[in-house]
C-alpha cells in the first residue's frame, strides 16, 4: 500500500502527519516514510536514524557532437520544451528545460545528441530503531524536481516489499511535483485546514485527485479555527473526512523544537489511531 500525504497549499500539518504517523504505524506494522518535497525536505528534522545509502540522482540530457552535426535544425523543431536552439553555426542545449524525452536524441539524422547523464540532487535512505526514511534532495538552482521524485518512488518499490506502507510526504500545491508523487499512489490523504484559504486550495488539490483518479479522504488540521467551510464542502461533495486534529498551540511549539507531538499530546495520538484504523481498512 502505497500513502501520499498531500495538500493544496504549503503549511497545512504535511510534514507533521507524515513524520508522526510513520512512526506511529511502525510501532506495528513494516513503514517506509519517503520525503519526496524534495526542494526543500524538512522530514529528516524530526527522525531519528542512521544514513545506510546514499546515491547521486541525475536526468538524461543531450550533449552536442558539433563534428557530426549537420545543423539541419530537427532538433529544434521536435522540442517541445524549447530546451534546445539553433543559433547560426552553433546548437545551444538548455539543461535546466530538458524533459528528459529523448525526441531530439532519437530524431537526429546524425546521432549528433546522444544522451548523457547530469547530477540533480542525491537520494538517501535512513534507518531508525523501527522504520525506514528515505530522502530524496534537489540540488540548488536546479529547475526540475519531477525526475527525482519519479527515482525515489522507483528506489521505495525495489527496496521495500508489497507487504510494506509505504508513506509519500508529497510536495505541495497542484503541480507536476504532486502530480508525480500522487500518481504513484494507492491512496491520498488531503490535509487541509478549517479556514476559507484552506477550503480553497483543498478545493483545487480534490480536483486534481479526480483528474488522476486517485481515491482519497481528508484530514483537517488546526479543527477549531476558522468556520464550517471544510466540513460542509466534504459533506457535500461525499469526501470521506478521517480525523479531525485539533487546534493547540503545545503542538506548534513541539513542532517548532523538531519533536514528534503523538508521545506528547493523546489528543493527537487519539486523531492518529483514527487515521491509523482507516489505513488499516484500505484495500
Amino acid at each position: 500500500m502505497k500513502i501520499a500525504i498531500a495538500s493544496g497549499k504549503g503549511g497545512t500539518g504535511k510534514t507533521t502527519l507524515s513524520t508522526n504517523l510513520s512512526s506511529y504505524l511502525a510501532q506495528s506494522r513494516q513503514v517506509v516514510l519517503a520525503d519526496l518535497d524534495v526542494e526543500e525536505p524538512n522530514s529528516k528534522l524530526f527522525l531519528k536514524g542512521n544514513l545506510v545509502f546514499e546515491k547521486p540522482c541525475s536526468k538524461m540530457i543531450p550533449q552536442w557532437d558539433k563534428e557530426a552535426c549537420t545543423l539541419c535544425g530537427k532538433c529544434e523543431e521536435v522540442c517541445r520544451f524549447n530546451a534546445i536552439m539553433k543559433i547560426g553555426d552553433e546548437i545551444l542545449v538548455f539543461p535546466e528545460l530538458c524533459h528528459s524525452c529523448y525526441a531530439c536524441s532519437e530524431l537526429c539524422p546524425t546521432d549528433s545528441l546522444p544522451m548523457v547523464p547530469r547530477k540533480i540532487g542525491e537520494l538517501k535512505h535512513f534507518r531508525g530503531d523501527h522504520f525506514d526514511f528515505i530522502e530524496g534532495r534537489l540540488d540548488i538552482g536546479e529547475e526540475q524536481a519531477v525526475p527525482l521524485i519519479g527515482q525515489v518512488i522507483e528506489y521505495v518499490d525495489e527496496k521495500f516489499s508489497a507487504d510494506t506502507i509505504k508513506l509519500f510526504d508529497a510536495p505541495p500545491g497542484t503541480s507536476c511535483p504532486v502530480i508525480e508523487a500522487a500518481r504513484s499512489s494507492d491512496f491520498v490523504i488531503l490535509i487541509t485546514e478549517s479556514t476559507p484559504f484552506g477550503l480553497n486550495d483543498l478545493k483545487l488539490a480534490v480536483d486534481t485527485m479526480r483528474v488522476l483518479n486517485r481515491k482519497f479522504s481528508v484530514v483537517i488540521n488546526r479543527y477549531g479555527i476558522g468556520d464550517n467551510g471544510v466540513e460542509e464542502y466534504c459533506d457535500a461533495e461525499g469526501i470521506c473526512v478521517i480525523a479531525k486534529i485539533p487546534n493547540d498551540r503545545r503542538i506548534a511549539e513541539l513542532y517548532s523544537k523538531g519533536e514528534l507531538v503523538y508521545p506528547k499530546i493523546q489528543e493527537f495520538k487519539i486523531a492518529l489511531e483514527q487515521i491509523a484504523r482507516f489505513v488499516g481498512g484500505l484495500k
